[in-house]
């Protein structure tokens, strides 16, 4: 059985939403995190190393991070077809925005958040408003990241998008706006936020 570790309204939403696309068993097992707001505290019932979520068990082994999560379910549920298979021609492009989540997107918009500046040339990830220009010109040539078919890197990536819009930490343009519609009115998504809700 799947057991996911998970905190509502947090970043293991988005584990919830793909489990949600997958259509498979699991159960969740809601644990307390420490929040930017100073409340909370880490749980010792929750097995991720830093007392963070999500974090997967499943039959005895430990995943931790969305990443590595989202591969691992895709590949462990090809039949869904929520990610490309190794030899597909988009195998590449889905493992490169997968890894694009937590070490370009979400490292630029919280430098933007807290105001710290960007310098070229020194850090892993690109200045907030040219990866704001990236995410536009590929969603606006194509309607989802891997183009004509929906997967689970449009979760990831486009989870955020649409997160970051509502804290106002990204611009709502045209392109964003029409593309985080198109996956917010799935389903799946909208059972992961009555679960939340009812949390």
């Amino acid at each position: 059985m799947l057991t996911l570790f998970h905190a509502p309204k947090s970043r293991s939403g988005t584990i919830v939403w793909l489990l949600e696309e997958l259509r498979v068993p699991y159960e969740t097992r809601v644990v307390d995190i420490r929040r930017g707001d100073g409340s909370g505290s880490r749980d010792p019932a929750n097995p991720h190393p830093h007392g963070k979520v999500p974090c997967l068990l499943n039959d005895g082994q430990r995943v931790f991070e969305i990443a590595a999560i989202t591969l691992y379910l895709t590949d462990l549920f090809p039949e869904a077809k929520l990610g490309p298979r190794v030899g597909d021609a988009n195998r590449g492009e889905y493992l490169s925005w997968l890894a694009y989540r937590p070490g370009v997107l979400e490292p630029a918009l919280m430098m933007r958040r807290l105001n710290v500046q960007h310098i070229p040339g020194t850090m892993g990830w690109a200045e907030a408003g040219e990866v704001e220009q990236v995410l536009n010109s590929v969603l606006s040539n194509r309607p989802y990241l891997l183009g004509d078919e929906f997967s689970a890197a449009d979760i990831s990536v486009g989870g955020t998008i649409n997160f970051m819009m509502m804290l106002k930490l990204m611009s709502e343009t045209p392109v964003f706006k029409d593309y985080t519609a198109r996956i917010t009115s799935r389903p799946a998504f909208k059972r992961m936020m009555e679960k939340d809700a009812t949390r």
